[in-house]
């Protein structure tokens, strides 16, 4: 490919934004660092904090049961059994375990997923996680229902083949509280409906406060990059928006929220309000790396009730995979959850989405290596890119066969001294370019043009759950980096490990440089000439932490670049024809629209009052 100086300049505007991606990116890390100094204060002043560390006595003892019942007035009735008892739901791809100590979910299964340790991935197990609200039970007397035995039923099955389950708390009195579990068959969602009867008398002035405390457990092999890809969603106001982990330790709703999720790497989390939530704070906080606990979340949510004694609040719980194609069954856009892309670069969404998806899908589902997968995709990518790519090509052949008159043109406006005049260099340039019909922005734009495709994959291989646990040649897992060799130290801005994808990648950008530098217009100037080699030499730090899958998907777009350069130029390119072509463009009158002639006429008079201070230094 032909590298004029445009084109370079171009390149570099690529690297400029790829850069500021990557630190965009790279943000929660940055933060996740700065948090590390203040970890302790910060858990410690926490609620979640406080909470783990009441809850990490056994919960499945007698006593603490016994303590809540002894907190109830006589007129509620709980379960007397006075030891924890569970209940289970399954269906094809969950088993979630219910607890009857607050009647609420105490463990959730993905049958399909494994940790990266093997053994089976498990949403929401550890003591921390809670589903609670409270409750009056008296005169100046409340109690938190994660505390109190309810009493559970027997496991229906109902006529659409879903399976429930209720948990009852009731008193003499009349009042009731029933907690109504139903699981339908292959979803990950699971419906809850809490009945109450006496709700006047159970809350006050209609308001439910719920709290939802959720622990998420390393799932992926580098903690450190699992807590940079963990995100606390929501959805409010109709809106979807996301905070870092580390881009702080709380966030205030003031206004209605419809659902709130933690999204580690591939796995969520969810609450969802139907009738949304009036308010919400959530905090977090991350635990010290030995607990190989990813955040423990807590969010405070405010539920208005209907007015009247019997009221329903219905709620769903999501414990599942963070998959495009299935959080979009949800209808309440969920599925933005899965980060297809974000910031500046938030409208590859759609091209990952509606494009490169289903051509994945498509491939995925016909062809058992992931590897080759990403292969073929790329050959697809490459194909349909192609006529940008030859246009770039082309530009770049006008340019070199070119560079002959632009050398006799730099000869003829360099003194005896070395000196270039610039200006006037510029500006015959300029007319050399018009004459011959070659614009220099050619080979810039189409580089330029291939930035949403880059950022497109950039964003899907790190976000496509389907990647998980893949293995391709050397690497074990494409959805992270392949290792061939741990460091026994850390190298700022490339890490403790090699990886081998990164260096293919960086060797096939470099070969890449190396061929195109013989069509540089000039590669006397220092920085023209080694500035293609600092992209490549920046991938191999930025890449080497990133998923295999793209540094794989790098390397054989590379390899299939270089391919293409060296036969489009090889044997499509007739430089003969477009010398002959440049000729016959110089015979055709030269247009020139109202701006060029602006631009000229400032061009010479520049010039003329650079001659008369030349003169006037004489």
């Amino acid at each position: 490919m032909g590298m004029d100086r445009n084109t370079i300049i171009g390149f570099v505007l690529i690297g400029a934004l790829l850069i500021g991606m990557f630190v965009i990116n790279s943000r929660s890390n940055q933060a996740y660092l700065a948090e590390k100094k203040r970890i302790d204060d910060s858990i410690a002043a926490s609620k979640p904090k406080v909470d783990s560390v009441l809850l990490k006595a056994d919960y499945r003892k007698t006593d603490s049961l016994n303590k809540a019942k002894q907190q109830l007035p006589p007129t509620f009735i709980t379960d007397t059994a006075g030891t924890e008892r569970f209940e289970t739901l399954e269906n094809e791809v969950i088993k979630i375990t219910f607890s009857n100590k607050g009647g609420q979910p105490r463990s959730v299964g993905l049958k399909a997923f494994k940790a990266h340790d093997g053994k089976q991935i498990v949403l929401g197990r550890s003591a921390f996680n809670k589903l609670s609200y409270t409750i009056a039970t008296g005169e100046n007397h409340t109690a938190e229902t994660a505390n109190i035995p309810f009493i559970s039923s027997a496991v229906t099955v109902n006529s659409d083949k879903s399976q429930s389950i209720s948990f009852v708390l009731r008193d003499t009195t009349g009042k009731e509280i029933v907690h109504r579990y139903t699981l339908f068959p292959n979803s990950y969602m699971i419906d809850l409906n809490i009945s109450i009867n006496g709700a006047d008398r159970l809350f006050y002035q209609n308001n439910m406060n719920l709290l939802w405390q959720t622990e998420a457990e390393q799932a992926e092999s580098v903690l450190k990059y699992e807590r940079e890809q963990t995100h606390i969603c929501y959805l409010k106001n109709g809106s979807y928006d996301f905070e870092y982990l580390g881009s702080g330790d709380d966030k205030k709703f003031d206004n209605s929220v419809d659902w709130l999720a933690v999204k580690q790497q591939f796995f969520v989390s969810a609450l969802i309000a139907k009738n949304k939530m009036q308010n919400a704070i959530v905090k977090w906080s991350i635990p010290a790396d030995s607990l190989k606990i990813v955040a423990q979340t807590s969010a405070s949510c405010k539920l208005t009730l209907s007015n009247g004694s019997k009221v329903e609040v219905p709620l769903q719980l999501y414990y599942g995979p963070s998959d495009y194609n299935v959080l979009s069954k949800s209808h309440n856009q969920m599925e933005n959850i899965v980060p297809y892309g974000s910031g500046i670069f938030a409208f590859v969404k759609y091209i990952n989405r509606h494009f490169l998806l289903p051509i994945f899908d498509f491939l995925r589902n016909n062809i058992a290596s992931m590897g080759i997968v990403i292969l073929l995709l790329t050959l697809v990518i490459r194909l349909i890119t192609s006529p940008i790519l030859y246009k770039s090509y082309l530009s770049g052949a006008k340019m070199k066969a070119l560079k002959p008159e632009i050398d006799l043109l730099k000869a003829k406006f360099t003194d005896k001294t070395g000196r270039l005049d610039q200006q006037a260099f510029g500006m015959e340039q300029m007319k050399l370019w018009k004459t011959a019909g070659v614009s220099p922005l050619g080979g810039c734009l189409p580089a330029l043009l291939q930035i949403p495709i880059f950022m497109s994959l950039y964003y899907f291989f790190q976000s496509n759950i389907s990647l998980r646990g893949q293995n391709f040649l050397w690497a074990k897992d494409l959805a992270a980096y392949d290792s061939i060799a741990t460091l026994p130290f850390s190298i700022p801005f490339y890490g403790d490990h090699v990886s081998l994808f990164t260096i293919t990648a960086t060797v096939t950008s470099l070969i890449i440089s190396i061929y195109s530098m013989s069509s540089m217009q000039d590669n006397t100037n220092p920085v023209m000439k080694y500035m293609p080699y600092i992209f490549p030499v920046l991938l191999l730090g930025v890449f080497n932490n990133l998923p295999s899958a793209l540094t794989w998907y790098y390397t054989v777009s590379n390899t299939i670049t270089l391919i293409l350069q060296i036969v489009i130029q090889k044997y499509i390119i007739n430089h003969e024809k477009i010398l002959a072509q440049i000729e016959e463009n110089r015979k055709k009158p030269v247009k020139q629209s109202k701006f060029q002639e602006r631009l000229a006429a400032m061009q010479e008079s520049n010039k003329k009052l650079q001659d008369l201070k030349k003169k006037s230094g004489k």
